[in-house]
């Protein structure tokens, strides 16, 4: 039985994605490319009580993503954002806002596979030197075939590509994938002909 898609991308996880700095990643959610989410616990905002999924302002826990990496890993919100609302809500209680680690913010996966389609990159993989070229090729395509017999064809080919990349990711804990070209190479010609066939 296959996994449903994954749902959040750890800030870190993203970072080792696309071969960036964290600053960076900081940076593109501050202009807007994405939304950096944290789950908290309940706290009061003036009259309300607000809880669970909420945005976080990439620039009001800056310190935390120094790009020479000496910043601390934890810092303190004493605004959020709820993820139905357009207005950000200043914690009232407790008084000095909540605590929040660099290790719980996340990404949504879908707004993660928006920007790697938008910017044609899905992701950039860093090598190092003397690493095996040698990867499950049989393998990955057991697990193409599953997921497209058992949910379809996604709506982007960059989609099922950076799935097959979580797939190589998954089984070596993040340490051996081979780059996004030559999964896109083996996952091309299966996409073309199921596209073409109306698949």
């Amino acid at each position: 039985m296959a996994l449903p898609p994954r749902v959040y991308f750890t800030l870190h996880e993203v970072s080792a994605r696309w071969g960036c700095n964290i600053a960076d990643i900081a940076g593109w959610a501050d202009s807007g490319r994405f939304r950096i989410l944290t789950g908290i616990f309940p706290v009061r905002c003036g009259q309300e009580v607000i809880a669970g999924k909420v945005v976080l302002s990439p620039m009001d826990l800056l310190p935390l993503f120094r790009r020479c990496g000496t910043g601390p890993t934890e810092g303190i919100v004493r605004r959020i954002l709820p993820l139905d609302r357009v207005d950000w809500l200043l914690i009232t209680d407790p008084a000095g806002g909540i605590p929040v680690a660099i290790a719980d913010m996340m990404i949504l996966a879908e707004e993660v596979h928006a920007f790697e389609e938008e910017n044609d990159m899905v992701r950039r993989v860093t090598t190092t030197a003397g690493a095996s070229t040698n990867y499950d090729w049989e393998g990955m395509t057991v697990a193409l075939i599953l997921r497209i017999h058992d949910r379809g064809l996604p709506a982007t080919q960059a989609e099922l590509v950076a799935e097959m990349q979580d797939w190589f990711a998954d089984r070596s804990d993040g340490k051996k994938m081979p780059d996004e070209r030559s999964i896109r190479r083996k996952v091309t010609p299966i996409w073309r002909a199921l596209r073409r066939d109306g698949g």
